[in-house]
């Protein structure tokens, strides 16, 4: 069974710092994929915060850029979001998701761009 499982997220204070994992299981998780992460706040649409292409380009959406970065471990099978300067505002579930997408410099920020989806992590920014 391919599965992708993000680590357990919790509560964080205004301005500190969170790392999510995601680990694939049943498929390898390489360069071959492009991994992007979401989020959805209650009563919002889930939106693309941040993703890394095959060929390692990132992409950001404006409001996390400066805070947030995304980081491979092939042999850990392993894709982190590391999340510095958290806002309130961040509060949200978040996910990872994949793609086989080899050789391709753009890694896309849209739900159909991915095809493979962990089950989402709840992160609270609050004091």
């Amino acid at each position: 069974q391919l599965q992708l499982v993000e680590s357990r997220g919790g509560l964080v204070q205004p301005g500190g710092s969170l790392r999510l994992s995601c680990t694939a299981s049943g498929f390898t998780l390489n360069n071959n994929y492009a991994v992007g992460w979401f989020r959805q706040a209650p009563g919002k649409e889930r939106e693309g915060v941040l993703c890394i292409s095959s060929t390692q380009s990132l992409n950001y959406v404006d409001s996390v850029k400066g805070r947030f970065t995304i980081s491979r471990d092939n042999a850990k099978n392993t894709v982190y979001l590391q999340m510095n300067n958290l806002k309130p505002e961040d509060t949200a579930v978040y996910y990872c998701a994949a793609r086989w997408n080899p050789g391709t410099p753009i890694c896309g920020m849209r739900r159909n761009d991915y095809g493979y989806w962990g089950q989402g992590t709840q992160v609270t920014v609050s004091l």
